[in-house]
């Protein structure tokens, strides 16, 4: 029987809870009938968003949406999503040459903080660098940030019905800008970071600001971007790494031999982690470039999800992208020293996501469940835990005298029985939730919403064996003694 060993006096570092947050992009159906319905929808909401998400969003406690963008964000003005919905104007979509749509500007930052709040979750904005001044992001984060009575933006979203700041803590500076955010150069991106940057920080005290970081394994792209940082240092609490591990064969009808190259894509999130993390403590910036993974998640190709198409990048869910997020997710557990926070592509009706809505109709998709299933890793201490057979990806935390395991089963074809051995500590009972399917291109759709949906049970006297059916992701909580 293969072993499990978690190590219970090595700590690896705090998990920090924004591990677990998404990303809300102005992009196909994930703000217009995907978290926004509007108030007159059959769909049961409140200020018009969707009830079911909003709901779904406590449960799993996701602390945190980034949001307009995206490639959206490099385009947008944030005063056209401001003041009366009726005067605000329609704008051309960065995505409107993908899909022909334009922004019809009924969700901006007011909307998206109150979305933010009846979820629980904090905001991150990610500011336009590439077609707005510095002067224009002050501005914006004036009107989120000033008290009431101090500046004409206060004042405005006073006037907007919304007296008391937002403090808005976190915000991207410029996004993907190797790419669609002006194709620069990380040296020209470096100049213009510093310039952006020191004008933001003077608009509000308490900012955390994050650089744009590399794509995937552009490892040249770091160490240019700390050589210039840290030479002449601007305010700095974190770098973006984009890592998307794309597809391998069809969304749904892949093979046992697309399955495992998916999984070995996604694997590769280990490595572009450490290499680019070793790139930043060599310059000494490991206190201003902590990790920012706000993108990633499986891109396979769209037209399998309701709309059929007509979302744009929109696409169905598996238990291989369920066994995908559980192996990304151990990873960022195992590297949480490395890590600030972490947003998964994209929250409904989009690549990787946790929701598919449409009317009336929402659903939960594998990937929302394994969310819900880790939630019990947020705010713990990470522990060290290894399995003995390579095809089994496992993390472990503890917080409050509970011990929480997650695994996965990376493997298609065979089912794996494991040993759980704690070094340093006992336990008796144990709640285990499970997340398998005998089919494990199952998914979830409108007509049956919980065709791939988790089981729980309680076990008075657990002796540590552990069944991992192929394809499967599991958590398990014990109370340590």
């Amino acid at each position: 029987m293969e072993k499990i060993y978690v190590v219970e006096p090595k700590r690896l570092g705090k998990i920090a809870p924004e591990i677990y947050s998404v990303f809300a992009e102005h992009l196909g159906g994930v703000i217009y009938d995907g978290i926004y319905c509007g108030e007159d929808s059959v769909a049961e909401n409140i200020h018009g968003f969707r009830k079911f998400i909003i709901d779904k969003m406590r449960e799993a406690r996701i602390p945190l949406i980034r949001w307009p963008g995206g490639c959206f964000a490099e385009t947008y003005d944030w005063r056209d999503g401001i003041g009366p919905r009726s005067e605000r104007p329609v704008r051309i979509n960065w995505w409107n040459q993908c899909d022909g749509r334009y922004e019809p500007n009924q969700i901006g930052t007011d909307e998206f903080i109150d979305f933010c709040r009846l979820c629980g979750a904090e905001p991150y904005i990610a500011a336009n660098m590439t077609s707005t001044t510095p002067l224009d992001i002050r501005d914006w984060i004036d009107y989120c940030n000033s008290p009431a009575g101090t500046t004409t933006y206060a004042a405005l979203r006073e006037k907007n019905g919304h007296k008391e700041p937002y403090n808005v803590r976190l915000w991207g500076v410029g996004n993907e800008n190797w790419g669609g955010g002006g194709n620069m150069t990380p040296e020209y991106y470096a100049n213009e970071y510093r310039r952006y940057a020191e004008v933001m920080n003077n608009a509000s005290a308490g900012l955390e600001l994050i650089s744009c970081g590399p794509n995937g394994a552009d490892y040249g792209w770091t160490q240019t971007l700390m050589d210039s940082l840290s030479t002449k240092r601007g305010p700095m609490a974190g770098m973006a790494v984009h890592y998307y591990c794309g597809s391998a064969g069809d969304t749904i009808n892949f093979t046992d031999d697309e399955w495992d190259q998916l999984i070995r894509q996604a694997a590769k999130m280990r490595e572009i982690i450490e290499r680019h993390w070793s790139t930043v403590i060599s310059y000494g910036m490991e206190n201003q470039a902590k990790l920012c993974i706000d993108e990633w998640g499986c891109w396979h190709p769209g037209g399998t999800g309701p709309s059929k198409g007509a979302n744009l990048f929109e696409q169905q869910v598996t238990m291989r992208d369920a066994v995908v997020s559980a192996l990304t997710l151990n990873i960022f557990n195992q590297n949480c020293d490395k890590i600030k926070l972490c947003a998964t592509a994209q929250l409904v009706n989009n690549l990787h996501t946790l929701f598919l809505a449409h009317d009336a109709d929402c659903i939960c998709t594998p990937n929302y469940h394994v969310f819900n299933m880790y939630k019990g890793h947020q705010g713990g201490d990470a522990l060290e835990a290894f399995a003995t057979d390579n095809d089994v990806t496992v993390s472990a935390s503890e917080k409050d005298g509970a011990l929480t395991l997650t695994a996965a089963n990376l493997s298609c074809r065979r089912d794996i029985e494991l040993d759980l051995t704690v070094y340093g500590k006992d336990y008796n009972s144990a709640d285990i939730i499970s997340l398998a399917n005998d089919n494990l291109r199952a998914h979830n759709t409108f007509d049956a919403p919980e065709a791939v949906a988790p089981t729980s049970a309680h076990i008075d006297s657990f002796d540590g064996r552990i069944e991992l059916a192929r394809g499967s992701v599991m958590a398990i909580t014990v109370k340590l003694k």
